[in-house]
């Protein structure tokens, strides 16, 4: 591997030659050797749109020459087409190397993500430096401080470019796969609107239900969850910390800054994002952060419970409820023939394990004396790692109930009504008539006796008949009398 020698402001550092990022990541790189982690590609492409929108507005504001904005405007756009392609190499020259080998600090660094911003940074200079026919290092035309920080820190870029990664990451991806599955659901429970089966609550049997409502319930956590989720990417999007710089003051940037950065990636982005009402809150904390992730914990809880359920309904086939079939995506056992298991069901169960621990994570991240002291947060790396994972196992597990369950999941119409026929809880509508204690009574006796409560009931002649059928009817007992 040949290298080549760049300089900082610690002085001279060694940097493999086909690497586009300069002395202050290279640092970084030999100080935290920690995951083998780089912070998420998210982030890093919400950067080159940051960074893109900051020079604008410098050019905007008088502060930087067109030109040098619109170099850095062309390496943000590289760097953006480079993570969106085939990952494959930013420049020529460098087709050994992946587009995130260029962004390789891991993501247990600097808690303010200075080392990243200033990746960012050298990325970005080292690019206009290609493309003005520029040797690597020369800092001509865009200066990795001068120009592409100008006007901003590490305390405003890299808080700023989590949020925007988090938002776009749950309004292209979180949103659209909750609203597949939400709709499979949907169809799901019109479909098996008919089908009367057994209810239960403790485990135990209860009232009749149909499977439809069971599955409306799904439906709705679903869309609940939705809601759930573009609240997440609001609290990110209205509270941008861009225009603070070091400690919320807005130190050597523009009044003006902060709102007209917000706008520019409203525009390029087509999400609504806006200026903190206060940069020493949006940069002392990261409760927006930790208020997102809530909302994505509670989606996960409602994945738990709709993929248990399934799992439930679908425990057998001979010991079992076996209520419904779930699909045989793959052989369930080494050693028992034939076994098949609820593999994506409890896949699912095991993404909203990992999301509740990531939201535990994020939370620790934003806590007082961990992550937020006094006028910054430095747990922020973590925090956008561990928030984007969620976002991520989130989108795909609703893709795969959907493709890999729900278009597939019949009712096992002869089960459920064997079930339905032994249920002692049919008695319920007999209460009403009879009085409470009288049904307890035949349904104890029903048990005791392995009879039904219909033959208990005609035994004791409480109820003509006729009566009795209208009574025990299973499907009107799924719905208000």
């Amino acid at each position: 591997m040949t290298i080549r020698t760049e300089r900082d402001s610690m002085g001279e550092m060694e940097v493999p030659s086909d690497i586009l990022h300069g002395a202050s990541t290279q640092r970084a790189v030999l100080n935290f050797p920690i995951s083998g982690r780089p912070v998420p590609a998210a982030v890093i492409q919400a950067f080159a749109h940051l960074k893109e929108a900051c020079a604008a507005v410098n050019a905007e504001l008088g502060r930087l020459e067109p030109p040098v904005a619109k170099a850095i405007a062309e390496a943000a756009q590289t760097i953006r087409d480079g993570l969106n392609g085939d990952g494959g190499a930013l420049v020529s020259g460098s087709e050994g190397r992946q587009a995130m080998d260029h962004f390789p600090v891991d993501v247990f660094q600097t808690g303010s993500g200075t080392s990243t911003n200033m990746n960012v940074n050298e990325v970005l200079s080292n690019l206009a430096c290609l493309a003005a026919a520029q040797p690597i290092g020369a800092k001509n035309p865009v200066h990795p401080n001068d120009h592409a920080n100008m006007g901003q820190s590490s305390n405003d870029t890299f808080p700023t470019a989590m949020q925007v990664a988090g938002a776009e990451a749950i309004t292209r991806s979180l949103v659209p796969a909750l609203t597949r599955l939400r709709d499979a659901l949907r169809e799901k429970a019109d479909a098996f609107s008919e089908i009367v089966k057994l209810g239960r609550t403790h485990l135990m049997d209860a009232t009749p239900i149909t499977l439809g409502q069971e599955f409306s319930g799904y439906a709705d956590q679903i869309d609940k969850a939705i809601g759930r989720a573009e609240s997440a990417a609001s609290a990110l999007a209205s509270n941008l910390p861009i225009g603070g710089t070091a400690v919320g003051t807005g130190i050597n940037t523009h009044p003006e800054f902060g709102a007209k950065v917000a706008q520019r990636l409203t525009e390029a982005l087509g999400i609504s994002f806006a200026e903190a009402d206060n940069h020493f809150e949006a940069q002392a904390t990261r409760d927006c952060v930790v208020e997102a992730s809530g909302f994505l914990r509670t989606v996960a809880v409602s994945f738990t419970k709709i993929a248990n359920d399934l799992r439930w309904m679908g425990s057998g086939p001979r010991g079992g409820l076996f209520e419904i079939a779930l699909p045989a995506v793959q052989p369930g056992s080494s050693i028992m023939p034939g076994k098949v298991n609820p593999v994506i069901c409890e896949s699912a169960m095991m993404v909203a394990c990992r999301v509740q621990g990531n939201d535990l994570a994020v939370a620790l991240g934003g806590t007082g004396g961990v992550g937020s002291l006094l006028e910054l947060n430095v747990a922020m790396p973590m925090m956008a790692d561990a928030f984007l994972d969620s976002v991520g196992l989130l989108s795909a597990t609703a893709d795969m109930l959907v493709d890999r369950c729900l278009n597939s999941l019949e009712p096992n119409l002869s089960e459920i009504e064997r079930h339905l026929e032994r249920s002692l809880m049919t008695c319920t509508a007999l209460a009403p008539v009879i009085g409470y204690d009288e049904a307890a009574d035949i349904a104890k006796v029903a048990f005791k006796n392995g009879s039904t409560v219909r033959e208990e009931t005609l035994r004791r002649g409480l109820v003509e008949p006729e009566e009795l059928d209208r009574l025990l009817d299973p499907g009107s007992m799924t719905r208000p009398a």
